[in-house]
């Protein structure tokens, strides 16, 4: 993988536990055929070392998530008990209002998902019929926008 500059601009930050590895690289290529610059730590920084907080590795997350547009928080069962993942969102949160979206990844089709409390605050990545046609979006409570449209800030929200 080559190395990041300072100055690449990522689409999507993908914020999630590193036990879900084969998950995130799945998301990854997926948002890649696409079209989307993607971050992932591990993939594009193998240098940090995610299984201690240090001050270095927060640094250069923090560099990071200020190159990215969006953040794709993975909600999983692994999720829950990552020590970095809080820290992200509530990092982005606040860094850019309105960036973050709950990218669930569920056993099966037809699971529901009830992730922790806090995560009812951000809009979630969804798939549905909702412009006659199988396609992924973004839905805030009544509303929804396109992945693309999320992703680079031109957020053009439609009532369902």
């Amino acid at each position: 993988m080559e190395s990041v500059t300072d100055h690449q601009v990522f689409d999507f930050f993908l914020s999630h536990a590193v036990a879900d590895s084969e998950l995130v690289l799945g998301v990854k290529e997926l948002l890649e055929k696409q079209g989307a610059q993607v971050y992932v730590d591990w993939a594009n920084d193998p240098q940090l070392d995610r299984s201690k907080v240090n001050a270095e590795t927060a640094a250069v997350l923090r560099q990071r998530m200020k190159q990215s547009r969006s953040m794709l928080y993975l909600a999983t069962d692994a999720a829950s008990s990552s020590k970095w993942m809080p820290w992200e969102l509530g990092f982005f949160d606040g860094y850019q209002p309105g960036g973050v979206a709950i990218f669930p990844l569920l056993d099966k089709e037809t699971d529901v998902f009830v992730g922790q409390e806090y995560l009812g605050l951000y809009p979630t990545v969804t798939k549905d019929q909702v412009t006659g046609q199988q396609t992924v979006y973004v839905q805030d409570r009544k509303r929804w926008t396109t992945l693309r449209e999320f992703k680079s800030h031109t957020r053009n929200w439609r009532n369902f």
